[in-house]
């Protein structure tokens, strides 16, 4: 294997401390915070580093699904994820994933991520023009979209009746069923508990739609 920088070895030994002490890796944003790393890019240059240099393996779809190469399963704690085997690197897909949206802001601005993930693009249909979010609330249940659950959108400013869409209404973004009406448009929420969000047709712009829900995924 290829040698190591010293800020590698450092990123190394951190997330070797986590999972001896705690059970399971840190995210990157821990990560970040430990080496004083601002951007979560710079963190994964890193751990793609370390990958590249076969001293660490990841899971995909799982955000603390780090592991060095020579920690074990044996020596590993019950909790801590088990690698499994990789999909070739052209059908793994590195999505950002951001904590909220708000107007004003680019759409993946950094003080907005919160982890990447990498997933096989069979798992979502759109190419690289993809992100993630974490849904809060209980807007959607009805249609199995769960308070924490993760959801893969792809970016685009148009969608068909009735997809589930990510919209920026106000300062906040919203996940509903895009209706659009003669004089309005209907963001309708899965829930029968919650009512509809109306924006009349001539205060709906196209920037609103930010995109249309392709997956969603859970941890268990």
């Amino acid at each position: 294997m290829q040698g190591l920088t010293e800020r590698q070895q450092q990123v190394l030994h951190y997330i070797r401390q986590s999972i001896n002490e705690r059970g399971y890796p840190p995210t990157l944003r821990e990560i970040g915070a430990h080496m004083g790393i601002r951007s979560t890019n710079g963190v994964n240059d890193h751990l793609r580093a370390l990958e590249r240099k076969g001293y660490l393996t990841r899971e995909d779809m799982k955000s603390r699904a780090l592991r060095p190469k020579d920690m074990s399963a044996a020596n590993a704690r019950a909790d801590e994820p088990i690698s499994m085997p990789e999909a070739p690197e052209d059908d793994l897909l590195e999505v950002p994933v951001v904590g909220r949206i708000a107007a004003g802001l680019p759409l993946l601005a950094e003080e907005h991520l919160i982890d990447t993930v990498r997933i096989d693009r069979m798992l979502v249909r759109g190419g690289r023009e993809i992100f993630g979010l974490k849904v809060t609330g209980d807007s959607m249940i009805e249609a199995g979209i769960l308070n924490g659950d993760y959801i893969f959108v792809r970016r685009q400013a148009t969608a068909q009746r009735g997809e589930i869409v990510v919209a920026l209404i106000g300062d906040e973004a919203t996940v509903k069923y895009y209706f659009p009406e003669k004089d309005y448009v209907r963001f309708q929420p899965a829930n029968s508990k919650m009512a509809p969000i109306l924006v009349r047709a001539s205060d709906f712009k196209p920037t609103m739609l930010l995109g249309v829900v392709v997956s969603v995924f859970r941890r268990l």
